[in-house]
């Protein structure tokens, strides 16, 4: 990362996926915004650590980081019920957030990086800091878990 704006587009560039990312993780919208604040900042001060092309999944890697240390920090409890940005959501996408959400953190990220932010497994293990059969293994589990709480879902409508 050589200068300050090629820093800025590629942050800019990479912003709503970081965010989706946090809230993911974090499931409420200012902690979110603290994470991804924090990333950029932190991105910013170690920018020369990236390896050169890789700028944007290092990124996402502070971010996980930062997610797990507001996490540490504040010790909450997050209730069962949907995350804000689900509730704005188009009411098709609703029952298949709702049941993403309801997954454990280990199963939800490698979906939500594979499949809502595009990654390759690759990029999503390296993201995680998890090797790569890992992160197939943890999205093969969510994949059936998910087919689960929608087949039960679509049981008692």
């Amino acid at each position: 990362m050589a200068d300050r704006w090629e820093y800025e587009r590629v942050a800019q560039e990479a912003l709503p996926a970081l965010y989706k990312i946090a809230m993911g993780i974090l499931r409420s919208d200012a902690d979110a915004r603290d994470a991804v604040q924090q990333a950029l900042l932190k991105g910013w001060e170690k920018k020369e650590n990236a390896r050169e092309g890789k700028f944007r999944w290092y990124l996402h890697r502070i971010l996980v980081n930062e997610c797990r240390n507001i996490q540490r920090q504040r010790m909450r409890v997050f209730p069962a019920d949907m995350p804000p940005a689900v509730e704005q959501m188009p009411p098709d996408y609703r029952d298949l957030y709702d049941a993403i959400y309801q997954l454990p953190e280990d199963m939800r990220l490698p979906l939500l990086l594979k499949y809502i932010e595009g990654c390759s497994e690759k990029e999503g293990a390296a993201c995680l800091g998890i090797p790569v059969t890992t992160f197939k293994n943890r999205q093969h589990r969510a994949r059936k878990q998910l087919r689960k709480i929608l087949d039960r879902e679509v049981m008692f409508e």
